[in-house]
């Protein structure tokens, strides 16, 4: 009896030894068990968390170049700080055809008087002025030129004007080059001979005493500009309509801007031509975007000299059009130097695509006959 109790004795400790590891704290003795409601947990947690969005792409950078304030477009870095230039060119059907205007970063077209059909005039802004060799025939300037060019603080080049525009000739903010320009015997009556011609620009500047960089007046860069990898695309607004015709309420030339999908710009051509130019290839005059501003004017004189109510204006009507579609914008401008401000319907500011603009200023009595389609 007292064999078999010694037995039972030594297997129970033997058990406790297998069991506890001799006398072990607890947690030798239970190791730990991973909880697996909480793994499950944890590992749903990571799985749901939203990825990273992908790094933005550095901004491309070209050795010696930098990105056109007016265009976006690639250029020399030396031309950085330079002012750009704001030539009127003459429009009546006997001046063409026009020299250099294929050369131009943006180009305004708006009448130029009441009179002779409500014919119409250029300004053409230039930035790298030092590359023309033959830019024109230029002609007189108007008022409203005068409250533009220097949103751009761009030097205007001109061959006189009417006296009404002697008050804006003493703002400190303008200035401009008048007349003297080389005359080419083109066959035509004297008015239709006056082109700037290769180096006229600095040598005009430097006798007049002005600086050929942006000055104390130059408010800035005047665009936002789309990536030219991510391009506007207006089709995605919902008052987005086709637009591969522009055909503007300038009775007297007929101006008509055509979309190219190949190009994707829209062709110039007007009295019933494509604009064409000699200086340059005969290249025809393109842009990537078009602005159209409805504007009010006002009349001097019986003579039809005139200008555009275009200062102290706000939510005006008109419409940005690139890429075969057009959207309508309302535009904005304070002061002289103010840049004009084009707003989507949401109030957004606008964004170009890279290339050259044509802005035109349309009465409002015409602003019904103009044709988009």
């Amino acid at each position: 009896m007292k064999k078999k109790a010694l037995l039972l004795f030594l297997s129970a400790a033997l058990a406790c030894t297998v069991l506890t590891g001799c006398g072990g704290s607890e947690e030798d003795a239970a190791p730990a068990v991973t909880d697996v409601s909480e793994a499950s947990a944890d590992d749903a947690e990571e799985e749901s968390e939203e990825p990273e969005e992908p790094e933005e792409e550095p901004e491309e950078t070209r050795e010696g170049m930098y990105r056109s304030e007016l265009t976006n477009e690639w250029i020399d870095e030396s031309l950085q700080n330079q002012r750009p230039v704001a030539i009127m060119v003459d429009n009546e059907k006997t001046a063409l055809l026009h020299y250099g205007l294929t050369q131009a970063d943006i180009v305004y077209e708006m009448m130029n008087s009441t009179a002779n059909g409500e014919i119409t005039r250029f300004m053409a802004l230039v930035k790298d002025w030092e590359s023309i060799t033959q830019f024109g025939s230029i002609r007189s300037v108007r008022p409203t030129n005068f409250m533009i060019a220097p949103e751009y603080n761009a030097v205007v080049i001109h061959d006189g004007g009417p006296f009404y525009i002697d008050p804006y000739l003493k703002n400190p903010w303008v200035d401009h080059l008048s007349g003297g320009f080389a005359r080419i015997n083109n066959g035509k009556s004297r008015e239709f001979t006056e082109y700037v011609t290769t180096g006229e620009v600095a040598k005009r500047m430097s006798a007049a005493g002005y600086s050929t960089e942006y000055n104390e007046y130059y408010q800035g860069p005047h665009w936002q500009f789309a990536s030219e990898s991510k391009p506007v695309d207006l089709s995605q607004a919902s008052n987005s309509q086709d637009c591969t015709l522009v055909d503007l309420p300038f009775d007297h030339n007929g101006s008509q801007l055509d979309y190219d999908a190949a190009s994707n710009t829209y062709l110039y051509s007007e009295y019933g031509m494509k604009h064409t130019d000699p200086a340059n290839g005969n290249k025809q005059l393109a842009f990537t975007n078009i602005l159209i501003q409805n504007a009010t004017h006002t009349q001097y004189d019986s003579n039809g000299y005139m200008q555009f109510n275009i200062l102290e204006q706000s939510n005006r009507k008109g419409y940005y059009i690139t890429g075969g579609k057009a959207i309508p914008v309302t535009w904005s401008k304070g002061h002289d130097m103010d840049p004009t401000r084009f707003y989507d319907m949401d109030g957004n500011l606008i964004t170009l695509n890279t290339g050259k603009t044509y802005i035109a200023l349309v009465s409002d009595s015409r602003w019904s006959e103009l044709v988009l389609k």
